[in-house]
């Protein structure tokens, strides 16, 4: 088995501009029903700390799984809390079926954010090449 690595870097500040300037429409895009649910506070306002957790995951996971020209919706890929707390991804659709050509076969997921900035490492163990 092998290993491969994604990571990223997003502002916080990026993503409180695309809720300000789409709204619902921007979170409709990117984020599965679920990850804004669990991203809203509790009168409904999205807070865009962690919802700039999960876009970096997003895009760590595309490095991971080699995004070249495929056309991969960001839905696909869902981060959500594990029964345990801690952060965990999900693929379906298009991505799922990405990972399994290029032979991924875990994805481990560690977010974090800090003052204006949010950060994401995804590590996945894949299949050894023949």
């Amino acid at each position: 088995m092998g290993l491969r690595v994604g990571i990223d870097l997003v502002s916080v500040d990026a993503v409180e501009e695309s809720i300000r300037i789409h709204s619902a429409r921007y979170l409709r895009r990117v984020y599965t029903s679920r990850e804004v649910r669990d991203c809203c506070a509790p009168d409904g306002a999205p807070d865009a700390r962690k919802l700039a957790e999960r876009f970096a995951a997003k895009e760590a996971a595309l490095k991971v799984l080699g995004v070249d020209d495929e056309a991969v919706p960001w839905q696909s890929i869902e981060v959500h809390n594990d029964r345990f707390g801690s952060p965990s991804i999900e693929l379906s659709g298009a991505a799922e079926q990405l990972a399994r050509q290029r032979g991924v076969m875990e994805l481990n997921l560690s977010i974090t954010h800090e003052g204006p900035l949010a950060a994401a490492i995804v590590v996945a163990r894949v299949r050894d090449e023949p």
